[in-house]
């Protein structure tokens, strides 16, 4: 592909600003720039082209013919960028792109976002996953959805929009008679092994030394796990909660409230359009979520 030649863009745009407005003062106020600066860029464009673009008085400059072809060779190709830029950006515009934790992503939101699509059909979501602290001046998402007791950050705006409730889930058989924790094999996540000690905490039932334990790198990995019978997991209830309503998975102690919630987070900068209707349509789609069977301490 041949090299492009470096066009003197800024003279350009100067002098098609004139040539349009007829007045340097005018092309002057569009551009936020200077009468002077108009001037200084419309003869810079001359001594490059090599030939006079205006002519007349200062205060009544008028277009040569070569100013005239060139004018209205610019105004054309301006109007075409001005176009193909609204058309880049009004796509832009449709597509809300959002950071989720997988779990959710895969288990609660993916399978309710043809809700929000047949609502807002002009909008598209796009779904990434995604885990760690929210940075949108380093990466590219409009949104995310995090799981955290609170969300903290320079400019940033959180909705907490779905409780969360946690508890032990193990394959239906293997829950028959009462679930033996201190016979079963325990699973774990390996980013966050500190879940079974959190559930004891929050719900007061003590923990029995581990018999085995059994690590897997995503909680989706340890659902399935649970539901093959390969030992008892901790899980929030709204990963789950169509696993059990289905029989795949049973939940022998019920589950306990977290501090921890959902939360929507938003830049503190002007966000997209559309992202306010995301946020409602959440916190609809929150409210209703099933309520989970809770723990019931006297048979705990």
């Amino acid at each position: 592909m041949a090299k492009r030649s470096q066009l003197p863009l800024t003279a350009l745009r100067a002098f098609e600003a004139f040539a349009r407005l007829g007045k340097m003062s005018l092309a002057a106020d569009e551009l936020c720039v200077t009468h002077g600066a108009v001037s200084r860029q419309v003869r810079s464009l001359e001594a490059l082209c090599g030939v006079k673009l205006t002519q007349g008085p200062r205060n009544a400059l008028k277009l040569t013919d070569a100013g005239e072809r060139l004018a209205r060779s610019l105004g054309r190709t301006f109007d075409e960028l001005e176009e193909s830029f609204r058309q880049v950006r009004a796509a832009a515009d449709r597509e809300l792109h959002v950071s989720c934790v997988g779990t959710l992503a895969m288990k609660w939101l993916i399978p309710r976002l043809s809700g929000f699509h047949a609502r807002h059909p002009e909008l598209s979501i796009r779904v990434t996953e995604a885990y760690g602290p929210v940075d949108f001046t380093r990466e590219p998402f409009d949104a995310a959805i995090r799981l955290a007791e609170t969300v903290s950050g320079e400019g940033l705006t959180a909705t907490a929009f779905l409780d969360n409730f946690h508890g032990p889930i193990v394959a239906p058989q293997l829950a028959e008679g009462g679930l033996d924790l201190a016979h079963t094999p325990r699973l774990y996540t390996r980013s966050h092994r500190q879940a079974w000690d959190e559930w004891s905490a929050h719900s007061g039932v003590p923990v029995p030394a581990e018999p085995e334990s059994r690590e897997y790198e995503h909680m989706f990995y340890l659902q399935e796990a649970a539901v093959a019978g390969l030992g008892v997991g901790i899980s929030p209830w709204i990963y789950v909660a169509n696993d059990i309503a289905a029989g795949r998975l049973a939940a022998p102690f019920g589950f306990t409230r977290t501090p921890a919630r959902f939360h929507l987070v938003l830049p503190g900068s002007p966000p997209k359009r559309g992202l306010k209707a995301f946020r409602e349509w959440l916190i609809e789609e929150a409210a209703t979520a099933p309520a989970p069977p809770v723990l019931d301490l006297a048979e705990a």
